[in-house]
């Protein structure tokens, strides 16, 4: 599977400055800290490719070391989020591909998930229309979901043939819906409604389509606004914490808070509170 950001790619030495970040196979946008991430192949309803999820994969990396963007919006164009692996480009060679090389491409699909799990900024996916298979997995791996009335998520990996585990499917949906709902969704490959999504938490709210991106961003540009450093932390514990004790998960907060108790943002809010004014973060 290719790398697209390594040695010979020019944003190689620049893995702390992505605002520049020159995007193949999706649309990249950087703003005030935020970058927004479009997956744009609307005719197909935005699948995904070998080479797209390459991508993805070496820039959610690359962004692990970023520290101008503070904060990630992901979404579809025209209408849609993502149809999943594109049946003519994946599915249809991985029909043909040898064991070695099908294990190659299914852990590099598990590596896009980590890689966004992994990263410290926030990620927020806005999501119409269709969002299934890899596109709702991505969707899934993201931190806070913004839908619509129209938006139809599936994990329908049964649908072709498949297990409903792909890409951390089984662990990911069960702690955010539920063992029982995240069961029949991964048995059954159906498609999940907005309402659905939003009374079951997988949506965190829904907005008219005209307006979605909009109100993504502006959530975005909010958490860009705020104490990025212990954004982060808040993100690398969430992750974390699946695997501790109660016992660990406490001793593990008190560790994190008292490192950032030691940032400049924790000084810079007190100061703030105490003339009454806003705190103005910066990061460090």
């Amino acid at each position: 599977m290719k790398h697209y950001i390594g040695p010979n790619n020019p944003m190689h030495a620049q893995f702390n400055a992505l605002a520049a970040y020159q995007a193949c196979h999706f649309a990249y946008a950087f703003k005030d800290g935020v970058a927004t991430l479009t997956l744009n192949r609307p005719e197909r309803k935005n699948p995904l490719t070998f080479e797209s999820y390459a991508e993805l994969r070496d820039l959610f990396r690359a962004l692990n070391s970023a520290t101008d963007v503070k904060v990630i919006v992901l979404t579809g164009a025209s209408g849609n989020f993502c149809s999943g692996g594109d049946v003519h480009e994946i599915i249809g060679p991985l029909t043909k591909m040898s064991m070695p090389e099908l294990l190659e491409f299914t852990r590099m699909t598990g590596d896009l998930i980590k890689a966004m799990r992994l990263c410290p900024q926030p990620i927020v996916a806005a999501i119409d229309g269709i969002c299934a298979g890899a596109g709702a997995m991505m969707a899934l791996a993201a931190d806070m979901r913004l839908g619509t009335a129209q938006a139809k998520t599936a994990f329908l990996f049964t649908r072709v043939g498949l297990a409903g585990a792909d890409m951390g499917a089984c662990a990911l949906l069960p702690r955010l819906i539920g063992q029982g709902r995240a069961s029949e969704l991964l048995f059954t490959g159906r498609a999940m409604s907005a309402q659905e999504g939003l009374q079951w938490g997988f949506f965190n709210t829904l907005h008219e389509p005209a307006e979605l991106l909009d109100k993504a961003l502006a959530l975005a540009a909010e958490l860009a606004a705020g104490p990025t450093f212990a954004h982060g932390m808040t993100k690398t514990m969430l992750h974390q914490e699946w695997a501790m004790t109660l016992d660990q998960a406490i001793e593990a907060e008190a560790q994190a808070q008292a490192i950032c108790m030691q940032t400049q943002d924790f000084t810079r809010a007190y100061e703030a509170f105490s003339s009454k004014q806003k705190p103005v973060f910066q990061g460090d």
